[in-house]
């Protein structure tokens, strides 16, 4: 009989202090593997203070954190992690296309995945051009590309779809769980409550405190909600 499956993620008591004060307050969870789990809440609730801490640049982290098993921001992990961010990672100077085999390069990526990629986040068209013309959409698109390089077991995405149209959305989202169906694992953040109806598992933070962590239909019936607007309210209101 095989082993049970350890964790993507496991979090017990995590809290982070910003500019003298706590901002993430003791977070304790797990979430599994081979699954797309939306981090949803405000702007300004420690979505990417979270995220930052499990992909170890956040250094004022404390508690007990384990990503695939390993410490955040250990050396193996860097390599099978995936990090994007909300600021572009991506150089000016180059084109898109040169961005994506650089970066490709330094994550040991199939050089076809670069060509792979263009056509996924719709850069096809753009990618010749330098990135610093690109517009910001466009660089946003660029940086969740170099993200996806080396198909990582873990892709953490800090709000990737943010300003998107509906289209390049519903792509982006097939996308995903493409990813997730050849075992790797997402966690994706979003201040959209219609994001979190896409997700399997849910983690509702709110002034870095996790009100929920349930599939959406759980919350739903949990709160007795129509929807999960109005579950999230009911939860703000029952910690009121």
């Amino acid at each position: 009989m095989s082993a049970a499956r350890a964790p993507a993620i496991s979090v017990r008591d995590l809290r982070v202090r910003r500019g003298g004060r706590e901002v993430l307050h003791g977070l304790t969870f797990e979430l599994g593997t081979g699954l797309v789990a939306g981090l949803i809440g405000p702007s300004g609730g420690g979505k990417t203070t979270l995220m930052r801490a499990l992909v170890g640049v956040q250094r004022s982290a404390r508690g007990e954190l384990r990503v695939l098993g390993m410490a955040p921001g250990s050396s193996e992990l860097r390599r099978r992690l995936g990090y994007g961010t909300q600021s572009q990672a991506c150089y000016a100077d180059l084109t898109v296309r040169e961005n994506l085999r650089y970066f490709g390069a330094l994550v040991g990526a199939r050089r076809e995945q670069a060509e792979e990629l263009l056509e996924q986040v719709d850069l096809r068209d753009a990618a010749g051009q330098l990135a610093r013309s690109l517009s910001g959409g466009q660089r946003s698109r660029l940086s969740l590309a170099t993200a996806l390089l080396g198909e990582p077991e873990l892709l953490v995405l800090d709000e990737p779809t943010v300003g998107l149209d509906p289209l390049l959305r519903e792509r982006l989202w097939r996308m995903f769980r493409g990813i997730v169906e050849r075992g790797a694992t997402l966690l994706v953040s979003s201040h959209v409550m219609e994001e979190a109806a896409r997700c399997q598992e849910v983690l509702l933070l709110r002034d870095g405190s996790l009100l929920a962590h349930a599939t959406p239909s759980e919350l739903m019936r949990a709160t007795g909600a129509g929807d999960l607007d109005a579950a999230f309210l009911a939860l703000v209101a029952e910690r009121a």
